[in-house]
């Protein structure tokens, strides 16, 4: 598992290169990754998606690790401004609410957007970022 990660770091980060224009015309943008701080609170109605790489073809294991890869990343981050909340004020965030005020709000945090028929949701029982299959779909 670790070595499929590392290829597909190293092969994004190679990637990444062609991602951005290679002349400075003033009228031409650079890529942008879209974005939300669209978090949901996680109630257990809905079904959690666990982001696991499943590589069932070499030449592909790229694209299909992409979308759990962006997921796993945008967890720790949360994960991350979660444990330094608990550092710095003794306890977690008492609510959905203190958690986009003081996480997501005061840190100016947006996440990669997420495919579509799903969504980000906080749970506020285990204070961590879940991604769940939205109910329409």
């Amino acid at each position: 598992m670790k070595l499929v990660m590392s290829i597909v770091m190293c092969l994004m980060a190679g990637c990444m290169d062609g991602l951005m224009p290679t002349d400075s015309s003033p009228n031409e943008k650079p890529l942008r990754v879209k974005t939300t701080d669209d978090i949901g609170e996680f109630k257990g109605d809905k079904q959690v998606i666990k982001p696991k790489v499943k590589a069932t073809n070499p030449i592909m294991a790229p694209l299909q690790a992409y979308e759990p890869m962006k997921q796993r990343i945008a967890g720790l981050g949360i994960e991350h401004a979660v444990n330094l909340f608990h550092a710095t004020e003794g306890r977690y965030p008492k609510d959905y609410e203190e958690f986009m005020q003081r996480i997501i709000k005061e840190n100016n945090m947006r996440l990669p957007d997420p495919a579509k028929g799903f969504s980000y949701e906080y749970d506020v029982v285990n204070h961590k970022l879940v991604v769940v299959k939205d109910g329409g779909e």
